[in-house]
C-alpha cells in the first residue's frame, strides 16, 4: 500500500496536468465567477464536507480542484495564472460513483486525483436500487473525511432538482464535520455531460460558497438532508423559480 506522501506526490502531478489543460476552458475560453471565499478561511484542514449541485462529471470537480489550490496560495477573487499548480492543495477527496470511474482511461486518471468511490444506490433512470450507502462505503468517506477536506454531490446525478440521497444526511449525521454548501452554475451550458468537451464557448461559469451549515446532528436523517438541499438551492421550492433561472441538463 502507498504512504500518504507517496499518494499526495501522484495527486499533485494528476493535479499539474488536468489542471493545465483545464484551465483554459475554465478562465479564459470561458468565464468564471467564484463567490464566498471568505468561508473557506477559518476551515480546519479535514473533516470539511463540501455538498454542491451537480452539472457534469468531471468540469465541477475540476473547478473545486482550481480554487482550492489557488485559495492556498491565497487568491481569493481570480484563479489568474495558475501558477498555484506547481504546488497543489492535496488534501481534498470527491465522492463519485464506482463505475463512471471505471468507464473509461480518462476517469481512471481522475481516480489518482482523490476519488472515493462508491457503488450506486440508484439507477440513472431514478429507479432504487438499494437504500442506504454500503457500510464499505460509509468508512471510506468516514476515512476520508479524517484527513481531508471531501466533496460530495448529493443528487448522484447531473439531473437539476433530483431527489437527495440519505447517504449524505448519514455520514453528516455519524461524522459531525463542518458543512459547506455550494451552488454551482452554467457548466452545463459550457460542457458536455462529461465536462470534458467544451460545448459553448464565453459562458459564464459561477461557483458560490455559502456559511457553513448550522447542524442540529441529533435531528434526522431526513431533516438534514433537507437542510442540505435547500442550502444547495435543489430543493421543491426552487423548481417554481422563473425558467430563466433553472438549471439544465
Amino acid at each position: 500500500m502507498k504512504s500518504w506522501k507517496e499518494m499526495s506526490f501522484v495527486k499533485g502531478i494528476v493535479y499539474a496536468v488536468v489542471g493545465v489543460f483545464s484551465y483554459p476552458g475554465l478562465n479564459i475560453i470561458n468565464r468564471l465567477k467564484i463567490e464566498g471565499m471568505e468561508h473557506l478561511k477559518s476551515l480546519p484542514k479535514s473533516n470539511v464536507l463540501f455538498v454542491s449541485n451537480h452539472q457534469t462529471y468531471f468540469a465541477d470537480v475540476i473547478t473545486f480542484l482550481h480554487i482550492f489550490c489557488a485559495f492556498k496560495w491565497r487568491k481569493r477573487n481570480k484563479l489568474g495564472v495558475p501558477y498555484y499548480l506547481l504546488s497543489p492543495f492535496t488534501r481534498v477527496k470527491y465522492v463519485a460513483a464506482e463505475e463512471t470511474m471505471k468507464s473509461s482511461l480518462i476517469s481512471k486518471l481522475f481516480t489518482l486525483a482523490g476519488a472515493v468511490t462508491v457503488k450506486r444506490t440508484w439507477h440513472k433512470d431514478g429507479t432504487e436500487v438499494r437504500r442506504g450507502l454500503d457500510p464499505t462505503d460509509t468508512r471510506k468517506i468516514i476515512r476520508a473525511l479524517e484527513r481531508n477536506w471531501v466533496i460530495t454531490f448529493p443528487q448522484g446525478t447531473t439531473k437539476p432538482f433530483a431527489p437527495g440521497r440519505k447517504g449524505t444526511a448519514y455520514i453528516i449525521k455519524l461524522q459531525k464535520p463542518v458543512v459547506i454548501p455550494v451552488v454551482i452554475n452554467g457548466f452545463w451550458r459550457a460542457f458536455d455531460k462529461k465536462g470534458l468537451k467544451l460545448k459553448k464557448r464565453r459562458s459564464r461559469l459561477s461557483v458560490r460558497f455559502k456559511p457553513p451549515l448550522q447542524i442540529d446532528y441529533n435531528d434526522s436523517v431526513e431533516d438534514i438532508l433537507s437542510q442540505v438541499m435547500d442550502a444547495i438551492e435543489q430543493s421543491s421550492s426552487f423548481m417554481l423559480k422563473p425558467k430563466g433561472e433553472l438549471q439544465h441538463n
